[in-house]
């Protein structure tokens, strides 16, 4: 009696709550509500802005360990507060990578008609010593010799006496130019064969830059590969941009279309089958193997006999799922009768 009692409580006192909860939502007010179902709106249109700055980002990814080289134009076109802008741009790149011997290591060469290699990849392994050897950096002054700095670029900065990891390492090689000009020599063959040795190509034009030649000496995807700015003042967007693309991201989290299992094998990846499947020619999609069935006659003439012994398996499979069954009610009746 006394818990039929406590149970009438206390769906009373649940009624009452509810009632009360109504009426307090029913006294919002008429702003309160407008302005709820605004930010609920704006939130559904607009989805959240992402964040540039890595320490304030939950997600914030990793540079995959590199050798990179920045190639940077300093030639008359660029004025001095221009280059300085330049120098910022390569600064903050710095910012965005994890620097040191055994993840990221940078070089700059720097040229105009003449090709000078600010610092090698050896040189400065922390981002303190490596920003204030940018900030030394002076212009060069006269001339556009862009295939004669990715040259140097190849045969100077990207050489294992130069700090460049060996081959074997399968570090990742990426050159990254920024010029504002055409070049005044060929860039098409050099720039191929920097492509040849397993360099990554990337393409920043500012301004007068001819696209022409920075989509020559670009890696393919060229959408991917080659940037433009308008003008230095701006070109510290691209950070972000570059940000993305230099991240240590598993490339089969970016699409890769394999049918069944996709393999990291940084910066690339390749498609696997299940077991039981083999790889099409496509190298994406997966066939079942062939099955080869051998028929190997009874030489003792036992059909009779393993027909027998599959109804006598089969019976027993039978009568051993009913009494699992009965067991089972059982069960239950006993349940049933323990409640009463």
């Amino acid at each position: 009696m006394r818990s039929l009692f406590g149970c009438l409580i206390y769906f009373l006192s649940l009624l009452v709550s509810g009632v009360n909860g109504t009426t307090r939502l029913n006294r919002l007010d008429s702003h309160q509500v407008a302005g709820q179902s605004y930010a609920q709106r704006r939130n559904i249109a607009r989805p959240p802005q992402r964040t540039l700055d890595p320490s304030a980002s939950e997600n914030a990814c990793r540079s995959r360990p590199l050798d990179l080289v920045f190639i940077i134009d300093s030639s008359r076109s660029v004025r001095p507060g221009e280059f300085e802008q330049v120098k910022t741009f390569l600064a903050d790149m710095v910012d965005t990578l994890d620097v040191g011997a055994e993840a990221t290591r940078v070089a700059v060469v720097n040229y105009a008609s003449t090709v000078k290699v600010e610092f090698l990849l050896r040189a400065h392994l922390n981002k303190a010593d490596m920003k204030r050897a940018i900030a030394r950096i002076e212009p060069l002054a006269a001339g556009t010799m862009t295939g004669l700095a990715i040259k140097s670029a190849v045969t100077e900065a990207f050489t294992e006496e130069s700090g460049a990891r060996p081959k074997s390492r399968n570090i990742g090689k990426v050159a990254i130019i920024v010029t504002d000009g055409r070049p005044q020599d060929r860039v098409e063959e050099v720039s191929a064969a920097a492509r040849a040795s397993g360099i990554e190509m990337y393409a920043v034009g500012v301004g007068r830059a001819d696209m022409t030649s920075l989509r020559l000496m670009a890696s393919n995807p060229l959408e991917e590969h080659v940037f433009y700015v308008e003008t230095y003042g701006v070109i510290e967007k691209l950070t972000s941009k570059f940000m993305e693309t230099l991240c240590g991201l598993d490339p089969c989290s970016r699409g890769h279309g394999c049918e069944h299992i996709c393999v990291n094998s940084a910066p690339s990846f390749y498609c696997k089958c299940r077991s039981g499947y083999t790889l099409n020619p496509d190298e994406k999609t997966c066939s079942p193997e062939e099955v080869t069935v051998l028929v190997v006659e009874d030489p003792c003439k036992c059909e009779a006999r393993m027909a027998f012994q599959v109804q006598t398996q089969t019976a027993l499979q039978d009568i051993t799922a009913r009494i699992a069954d009965m067991t089972k009610r059982v069960e239950q009746l006993e349940d049933m009768m323990g409640r009463v």
